[in-house]
């Protein structure tokens, strides 16, 4: 598959029953509903599918049964992140042998403490393009490393499978411009993330793509699709419409946004999320439904 590394890719999150166990056919469920509302890929097991309540058995299964499922029908992203890089590429050969895209990491980091030096950063990077899949790094805040533009720059020269770069560290649009200024055309395909709460200003700096949540994919394409083509104005007004809905998921929900929105629209039946995550309070999942109707997006009609 010759893959466009452009528009959308939301991050898909996992269903579970309300007794905690995994949902596997509304799993199945949420990645039907994104391909029908258009997206240009999927990413599984990131931080917004609640990676971090999920066992490895539960992380090969989800795996298996979501590239089993896509079926080709878009590319998909496996996130692979471990502080160990023999995991990391444990994990990068076993998910390119059941068909992945790409995967993606963040740096090695454990808890509050341990971060990876950029030399090791470098290596474990270095290390996972070996297998021989493009890779996708997430600079992220809860990783906490210093991802230098510099050190991004190099594993983009010396790393041939590093393509794809995640940046939603803060401020995201200062350093993706930095760091496409910086790289040029070894900068394959700049993406933002944080459900593209600064999506306008980083397409403006150069982003090709976003990585969102899956609650409103089908608002948020056609801002990235409509300022590729080069109308601005109206890639303007649309971001303007659904930056309510963006703003309310980012400051007040996180990833439990696209869970609650999933139930009220058919596509799941439950939002549990593993504790100690805590449920949305009724107030909140409120909120969420007030800013999202006016918008009518598909994933509140999708699955009645």
């Amino acid at each position: 598959m010759t893959i466009n590394y452009k528009g959308i890719w939301p991050v898909a999150p996992v269903a579970f029953n309300p007794d905690g166990t995994l949902d596997l056919e509304g799993s199945k469920r949420v990645l039907d509903f994104l391909i029908d509302a258009g997206v240009d890929g999927v990413c599984i097991l990131a931080n917004y599918s609640e990676q971090f309540v999920l066992a490895d058995e539960e992380r090969e299964v989800l795996t298996r049964l979501s590239l089993e499922h896509v079926a080709g029908r878009v590319p998909v992203i496996v996130t692979i992140s471990h502080y160990a890089t023999q995991i990391a590429v444990e994990r990068a050969r076993k998910v390119k042998a059941l068909g992945a895209d790409v995967v993606m990491l963040m740096p090695p980091y454990h808890g509050a403490t341990l971060r990876g030096t950029p030399d090791q950063i470098f290596e474990q990077f270095q290390a996972v393009g070996e297998v021989g899949i493009p890779i996708m790094i997430q600079d992220a805040p809860m990783a906490g490393n210093d991802l230098s533009v510099p050190l991004l720059v190099r594993m983009a020269k010396e790393i041939k499978m590093v393509k794809l770069f995640k940046i939603e560290c803060i401020p995201a649009t200062g350093k993706l411009r930095e760091l496409i200024a910086a790289g040029g055309d070894v900068i394959e395909a700049p993406f933002d993330g944080e459900e593209g709460i600064t999506l306008m200003a980083d397409l403006d700096a150069g982003a090709t793509g976003t990585m969102t949540s899956s609650t409103i994919p089908d608002k948020i394409r056609p801002i990235v699709v409509a300022h590729a083509d080069g109308d601005r104005e109206q890639a303007a007004r649309l971001y303007r419409d659904a930056l309510p809905v963006i703003n309310f998921e980012n400051r007040q929900c996180l990833w439990r946004a696209a869970k609650a929105a999933m139930v009220a629209g058919g596509v799941i039946k439950s939002d549990f999320g593993r504790h100690p995550i805590a449920p949305l309070h009724p107030e909140i999942r409120a909120g969420l439904m007030d800013v999202l109707k006016p918008l009518n997006p598909l994933v509140l009609s999708w699955g009645k």
